[in-house]
């Protein structure tokens, strides 16, 4: 008999006899509770039906393209809404919110490209511990239970918005009441009876638009609407050409991109902030370019990147080299010129762009066989002022 069951006078029958109410409630507090103890921020507990809004939301956009080539809950919308296809018999999911709001630490002197603040530190580690003690003590009191973290089987946002965590801001993102958005989302999906939240929080946006007006692409096409075709925090993950659109609005960005959240006011006044311990805010870009492969991999190892190619990292880093860079930095022209002659042709493709942006053109060859460089010659742009 759990040590909790004692305490609270409830009875477990072997064969799990459904709680009363009166007994639900208490199990469910003491797992919320058994979260909070283990570095939880927030913690709602969200029926485990099909979560109908989300996949309709899901079915929609994706018919319209504005998914682009996301996968992730993409994917399969009528998995990723049904908890039942992730735990069989499943009656809730306790839904658990780890902040990310971290101070900014100082700023680097050398050339650095930036990163978002979710992708600081692990974050999710924390929030992973925490769900799996809620997990391990369902599963030692007979409950089936499974924890979804950063996991395209479950649309975490709505799992959190069932819960009565927070409400859907302009920018998508799912705003904590009295704590923004910077976190990181997780379930545990279980067949246990628990006490799930019956009251969704309202709209806390009103009539602000800061994020609309924040977005350097206007990924935002409406409130609560993303066009991912324009947004950095996808098109540094996408594989292939990075548009050339967007290449200027990248500007020092080599992984996400915090625009929008950086100008919420719940987010920016509310949030739940440490001091940065072990953080890494920014990368070096030339030490990184620099890199091997598995030196590279190794060094953004929490990063999602698209098949595990470095490719894709450095191609980020060329982009944000033309942006920031300077001709007159040795180091810069020697990585200019070491890629617009490299064997990759995506690598001498994203050189070929920023070496045009930073009028370094003697490295810039004539001609090329491969396609991707030969559209790249014919699209040089302008030199960068200032």
């Amino acid at each position: 008999m759990p040590e909790w069951c004692l305490r609270f006078g409830i009875v477990l029958s072997a064969n799990q006899q459904p709680f009363s109410r009166e007994e639900a409630a208490l199990y469910t507090e003491h797992l919320r509770t058994l979260g909070l103890a283990h570095g939880i921020d927030r913690i709602g507990v969200a029926p485990a039906t099909v979560m109908q809004r989300a996949r309709e939301t899901l079915h929609s956009r994706k018919s319209v393209g504005l998914h682009d080539t996301m996968q992730f809950t993409y994917r399969n919308p009528d998995r990723s809404t049904n908890p039942d296809a992730a735990v069989p018999n499943a009656k809730a999911m306790i839904v658990g919110a780890c902040s990310y709001s971290t101070d900014t630490p100082d700023e680097p002197t050398q050339l650095s490209a930036r990163v978002a603040r979710y992708a600081w530190a692990d974050y999710y580690e924390k929030l992973r511990d925490g769900l799996g003690v809620v997990t391990e003590t369902l599963k030692s009191d007979g409950w089936n239970a499974q924890v979804f973290v950063d996991h395209n089987a479950l649309v975490d946002r709505e799992a959190a918005y069932l819960a009565g965590l927070g409400w859907y801001g302009k920018n998508a993102n799912l705003l904590i009441s009295g704590a923004g958005s910077f976190f990181v989302l997780g379930s545990v999906v279980t067949d246990a009876p628990l006490v799930v939240n019956e009251r969704l929080v309202d709209d806390g946006c009103g009539a602000c638009k800061r994020c609309l007006d924040s977005c350097p692409t206007n990924a935002i096409v409406e409130p609560g609407v993303i066009d991912a075709a324009k947004c950095l925090a996808w098109l540094v993950q996408k594989p292939g050409v990075f548009n050339r659109g967007y290449r200027v609005a990248l500007a020092d960005r080599v992984y996400g991109c915090d625009s929008c959240q950086d100008v919420c006011p719940p987010t920016v006044r509310l949030g739940i902030t440490t001091k940065p311990t072990n953080v890494r805010a920014w990368v070096p870009i030339l030490h990184m370019l620099n890199m091997e492969d598995a030196q590279l991999m190794e060094s953004v190892g929490q990063w999602y990147i698209a098949d595990r190619n470095p490719m894709w990292v450095r191609r980020n880093l060329l982009i944000v080299l033309g942006n920031i860079g300077s001709a007159e930095d040795e180091g810069v022209r020697n990585a200019i010129a070491k890629f617009c002659t490299h064997p990759e042709p995506m690598l001498r493709a994203h050189a070929i762009w920023s070496a045009a942006r930073l009028g370094l053109h003697q490295f810039i060859p004539q001609s090329d066989e491969d396609p991707v460089v030969v559209e790249e010659l014919k699209n040089l742009p302008e030199l960068r002022v200032g």
